[in-house]
């Protein structure tokens, strides 16, 4: 093939990339996922790291939809005795319904930890809490790790997420599924 021939293909190719990278990021912030609504699971599942999601947690343990839940990706310097305090939840209902997983530093290892705290309660349903920009992420690294018996209902905080956290996070969803082809 001729030089000149190359140089149209690879300009349609460059062009073609560039309009799916757009267009999926449009999608990505259009459709930003919502709240579940009242849906009972056995569990709920919340990743540190994003404002509103304990909160969402507690309400949902507090309105009876999940009997327990897991905070995961506590930091280690964090007591269960702060977060009773800092979150208002007394001491009966952080002994019976919350377990705070310390294990975690990043979205991949809260699957992990997930995953083995899921196996652990011989849980078959949960209700997946994190911000709203975040749920997609989140959500396909669990169902990467948990076994497929295992449901999982995307309960999304509402955030109103800036420019360039909307760009990181999507950058980071289009990594974390690439890394999920190549079975990473």
């Amino acid at each position: 093939m001729p030089k000149t021939a190359r140089k149209p293909i690879l300009r349609y190719l460059v062009s073609g990339a560039v309009l799916a990278w757009a267009l999926g990021f449009l999608w990505f912030t259009v459709t930003l996922p919502e709240p579940a609504g009242d849906v009972a699971t056995d569990a709920v599942i919340v990743p540190t790291g994003g404002a509103g999601r304990i909160a969402q947690g507690l309400n949902v343990l507090d309105a009876g939809y999940a009997p327990k839940m897991l905070v995961t990706g506590v930091d280690p310097e964090v007591t269960p005795v702060e977060f009773a305090i800092e979150f208002e939840v007394d001491q009966s209902r952080m002994d019976c319904c919350v377990t705070l997983g310390f294990v975690a530093v990043d979205t991949r290892g809260n699957a992990t930890e997930t995953a083995q705290w899921v196996e652990q309660n011989a849980i078959q349903s949960l209700r997946l809490v994190t911000t709203d920009w975040h749920m997609r992420r989140a959500a396909g690294e669990l169902d990467r790790t948990l076994p497929s018996n295992v449901k999982v209902v995307r309960d999304a905080v509402p955030s109103e997420p800036s420019l360039p956290g909307l760009l990181l996070e999507y950058h980071k969803l289009l990594a974390s599924r690439l890394a999920g082809v190549f079975g990473y």
